[in-house]
Protein backbone atom coordinates (compact mmCIF):
# COMPACT_ATOMS: atom_id res chain seq x y z
CA UNK A 1 0.00 0.00 0.00
CA UNK A 2 1.62 3.27 -0.87
CA UNK A 3 2.00 6.04 1.65
CA UNK A 4 0.63 9.12 1.75
CA UNK A 5 3.54 10.84 -0.04
CA UNK A 6 3.30 8.46 -2.92
CA UNK A 7 -0.18 8.97 -3.58
CA UNK A 8 0.99 13.03 -3.59
CA UNK A 9 3.61 12.37 -6.02
CA UNK A 10 1.20 10.37 -8.51
CA UNK A 11 -1.82 12.34 -7.60
CA UNK A 12 -1.13 15.96 -8.32
CA UNK A 13 0.21 14.96 -11.57
CA UNK A 14 -2.05 13.40 -12.47
CA UNK A 15 -5.09 15.93 -11.86
CA UNK A 16 -3.04 18.54 -13.50
CA UNK A 17 -2.66 16.29 -16.83
CA UNK A 18 -6.77 15.52 -16.63
CA UNK A 19 -7.72 18.72 -15.78
CA UNK A 20 -5.95 20.31 -18.38
CA UNK A 21 -6.54 17.91 -21.06
CA UNK A 22 -10.30 18.43 -20.57
CA UNK A 23 -9.78 22.24 -20.37
CA UNK A 24 -8.12 22.45 -23.50
CA UNK A 25 -10.79 20.86 -25.14
CA UNK A 26 -13.29 23.15 -23.97
CA UNK A 27 -10.84 26.36 -24.99
CA UNK A 28 -10.15 25.49 -28.21
CA UNK A 29 -14.04 24.60 -28.95
CA UNK A 30 -14.86 28.78 -27.59
CA UNK A 31 -12.39 29.81 -29.96
CA UNK A 32 -13.82 28.17 -33.10
CA UNK A 33 -17.49 28.86 -32.01
CA UNK A 34 -18.97 26.66 -29.91
CA UNK A 35 -18.98 27.54 -25.80
CA UNK A 36 -21.20 25.16 -24.23
CA UNK A 37 -18.21 24.37 -22.01
CA UNK A 38 -17.13 27.63 -21.19
CA UNK A 39 -20.90 28.76 -20.27
CA UNK A 40 -21.05 25.32 -18.49
CA UNK A 41 -17.89 26.46 -16.48
CA UNK A 42 -15.33 23.54 -17.77
CA UNK A 43 -13.16 25.73 -19.38
CA UNK A 44 -11.25 25.95 -16.06
CA UNK A 45 -8.74 24.17 -14.81
CA UNK A 46 -10.40 23.56 -11.35
CA UNK A 47 -9.94 20.11 -10.73
CA UNK A 48 -13.04 19.44 -9.25
CA UNK A 49 -15.29 20.54 -12.06
CA UNK A 50 -13.65 17.39 -14.19
CA UNK A 51 -13.52 14.82 -11.67
CA UNK A 52 -15.01 11.47 -13.02
CA UNK A 53 -15.09 9.16 -9.85
CA UNK A 54 -14.42 5.73 -11.99
CA UNK A 55 -12.08 7.42 -14.29
CA UNK A 56 -10.45 9.51 -11.93
CA UNK A 57 -10.11 8.25 -9.31
CA UNK A 58 -10.95 4.50 -8.61
CA UNK A 59 -9.09 3.07 -11.84
CA UNK A 60 -5.84 5.12 -11.12
CA UNK A 61 -6.28 4.10 -7.69
CA UNK A 62 -6.64 0.44 -8.21
CA UNK A 63 -3.29 0.77 -10.88
CA UNK A 64 -1.24 2.41 -8.04
CA UNK A 65 -2.17 0.21 -5.57
CA UNK A 66 -1.84 -3.11 -7.09
CA UNK A 67 1.77 -1.61 -8.65
CA UNK A 68 0.80 -2.54 -12.34
CA UNK A 69 3.60 0.11 -13.68
CA UNK A 70 1.12 1.78 -15.28
CA UNK A 71 -1.49 4.27 -14.55
CA UNK A 72 -3.79 6.24 -16.53
CA UNK A 73 -7.56 7.60 -15.91
CA UNK A 74 -10.11 10.09 -17.79
CA UNK A 75 -12.28 12.72 -16.37
CA UNK A 76 -15.66 13.70 -17.15
CA UNK A 77 -15.84 14.63 -20.81
CA UNK A 78 -16.04 18.43 -21.89
CA UNK A 79 -19.56 19.00 -23.97
CA UNK A 80 -18.87 20.50 -27.40
CA UNK A 81 -21.54 20.69 -29.79
CA UNK A 82 -19.67 20.11 -32.95
CA UNK A 83 -22.85 21.51 -35.07
CA UNK A 84 -21.59 25.11 -33.92
CA UNK A 85 -17.73 24.80 -34.69
CA UNK A 86 -16.20 27.05 -37.57
CA UNK A 87 -14.97 24.92 -39.96
CA UNK A 88 -16.98 22.02 -39.26
CA UNK A 89 -15.26 18.77 -39.60
CA UNK A 90 -11.71 20.64 -39.36
CA UNK A 91 -12.92 22.20 -36.06
CA UNK A 92 -13.54 18.99 -34.60
CA UNK A 93 -10.15 17.18 -35.15
CA UNK A 94 -8.72 20.64 -34.04
CA UNK A 95 -10.74 20.22 -31.12
CA UNK A 96 -9.79 16.52 -30.47
CA UNK A 97 -6.34 17.20 -30.72
CA UNK A 98 -6.38 20.17 -28.20
CA UNK A 99 -6.30 17.60 -25.27
CA UNK A 100 -3.64 15.52 -26.11
CA UNK A 101 -1.29 18.29 -27.80
CA UNK A 102 -1.95 20.03 -24.18
CA UNK A 103 -0.63 16.11 -22.12
CA UNK A 104 2.70 16.81 -24.45
CA UNK A 105 3.00 20.47 -23.39
CA UNK A 106 2.09 20.05 -19.51
CA UNK A 107 5.07 16.72 -19.80
CA UNK A 108 7.31 19.45 -21.10
CA UNK A 109 6.10 21.62 -17.93
CA UNK A 110 7.38 18.58 -15.92
CA UNK A 111 10.77 17.63 -17.66
CA UNK A 112 12.08 21.86 -16.54
CA UNK A 113 10.72 21.09 -13.04
CA UNK A 114 12.79 17.99 -12.92
CA UNK A 115 15.64 19.58 -14.70
CA UNK A 116 15.58 22.47 -12.09
CA UNK A 117 14.65 19.76 -9.02
CA UNK A 118 17.93 17.78 -10.21
CA UNK A 119 19.96 20.83 -9.85
CA UNK A 120 18.41 21.86 -6.24
CA UNK A 121 18.73 18.21 -5.74
CA UNK A 122 14.69 18.00 -4.18
CA UNK A 123 14.21 14.27 -4.75
CA UNK A 124 10.51 14.58 -4.04
CA UNK A 125 10.17 16.80 -7.01
CA UNK A 126 12.24 14.73 -9.19
CA UNK A 127 10.04 12.23 -9.05
CA UNK A 128 6.99 14.15 -9.11
CA UNK A 129 8.62 15.78 -12.55
CA UNK A 130 9.14 12.02 -13.62
CA UNK A 131 5.80 10.96 -13.17
CA UNK A 132 4.61 14.10 -14.67
CA UNK A 133 5.90 13.37 -17.78
CA UNK A 134 5.13 9.53 -17.69
CA UNK A 135 1.35 10.43 -16.86
CA UNK A 136 1.16 12.94 -19.54
CA UNK A 137 2.63 11.10 -22.12
CA UNK A 138 0.43 7.72 -21.44
CA UNK A 139 -3.13 10.10 -21.54
CA UNK A 140 -1.65 11.47 -24.84
CA UNK A 141 -1.25 7.92 -26.22
CA UNK A 142 -4.14 6.75 -24.78
CA UNK A 143 -6.76 9.14 -26.08
CA UNK A 144 -5.24 8.99 -29.22
CA UNK A 145 -7.01 5.29 -29.44
CA UNK A 146 -9.50 5.17 -32.14
CA UNK A 147 -12.03 3.82 -29.46
CA UNK A 148 -15.32 5.96 -29.28
CA UNK A 149 -15.30 8.43 -27.38
CA UNK A 150 -11.94 9.01 -26.78
CA UNK A 151 -10.13 11.77 -29.13
CA UNK A 152 -8.38 9.62 -31.78
CA UNK A 153 -12.12 8.46 -32.41
CA UNK A 154 -13.31 12.09 -33.42
CA UNK A 155 -10.46 12.50 -35.39
CA UNK A 156 -11.24 9.27 -37.16
CA UNK A 157 -14.69 10.10 -37.34
CA UNK A 158 -14.08 13.60 -38.42
CA UNK A 159 -12.25 11.86 -41.75
CA UNK A 160 -14.98 9.69 -42.07
CA UNK A 161 -17.82 10.22 -44.70
CA UNK A 162 -20.56 11.25 -42.53
CA UNK A 163 -22.74 7.45 -43.25
CA UNK A 164 -19.65 5.38 -42.22
CA UNK A 165 -18.88 7.94 -39.66
CA UNK A 166 -22.18 7.98 -37.94
CA UNK A 167 -21.86 3.85 -38.06
CA UNK A 168 -18.39 4.13 -36.20
CA UNK A 169 -19.56 6.53 -33.70
CA UNK A 170 -22.42 3.93 -32.45
CA UNK A 171 -19.32 2.04 -30.54
CA UNK A 172 -18.85 4.57 -28.60
CA UNK A 173 -21.84 3.06 -26.10
CA UNK A 174 -19.36 -0.10 -25.87
CA UNK A 175 -15.52 2.48 -25.30
CA UNK A 176 -16.04 2.14 -21.81
CA UNK A 177 -15.84 -2.03 -21.55
CA UNK A 178 -13.51 -2.14 -24.69
CA UNK A 179 -11.30 -0.11 -22.82
CA UNK A 180 -11.60 -2.14 -19.65
CA UNK A 181 -11.45 -5.03 -21.37
CA UNK A 182 -8.12 -3.74 -22.84
CA UNK A 183 -6.73 -2.70 -19.64
CA UNK A 184 -7.70 -6.27 -17.46
CA UNK A 185 -6.17 -8.23 -20.97
CA UNK A 186 -3.39 -6.72 -21.14
CA UNK A 187 -3.68 -4.79 -24.43
CA UNK A 188 -2.37 -1.46 -23.76
CA UNK A 189 0.80 -3.58 -23.65
CA UNK A 190 0.66 -3.24 -27.28
CA UNK A 191 -1.60 -0.58 -28.06
CA UNK A 192 -0.01 2.42 -25.51
CA UNK A 193 2.95 1.17 -24.18
CA UNK A 194 5.46 0.90 -27.33
CA UNK A 195 4.57 4.44 -28.16
CA UNK A 196 5.07 6.22 -24.53
CA UNK A 197 8.26 3.86 -24.58
CA UNK A 198 9.00 5.99 -27.84
CA UNK A 199 8.08 9.24 -26.85
CA UNK A 200 9.76 8.93 -23.09
CA UNK A 201 13.20 8.17 -24.90
CA UNK A 202 12.72 11.72 -26.55
CA UNK A 203 12.31 13.44 -23.22
CA UNK A 204 15.14 11.35 -21.59
CA UNK A 205 17.53 12.46 -24.84
CA UNK A 206 16.13 15.91 -23.37
CA UNK A 207 17.05 15.55 -19.93
CA UNK A 208 20.40 14.39 -21.24
CA UNK A 209 20.85 17.87 -23.40
CA UNK A 210 19.39 19.95 -20.94
CA UNK A 211 20.32 18.98 -17.69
Amino acid sequence: MPDFQTLLIYIIPLLFAITLHEAAHGWIASKLGDHTARMMGRVTLDPTKHIDPIGTIAIPLVLLISSSGFIFGWAKPVPINFNALRNGKNGMIWVALAGPVANIVMAVCWLFVMIIAINMNIAVLIEMGRIGILVNCVLAVFNLLPIPPLDGSRVISALLPNRLAYQYNQLEQYGLYILLGLMFLGGFNYLVRPWVELILGWFNYALIVLG
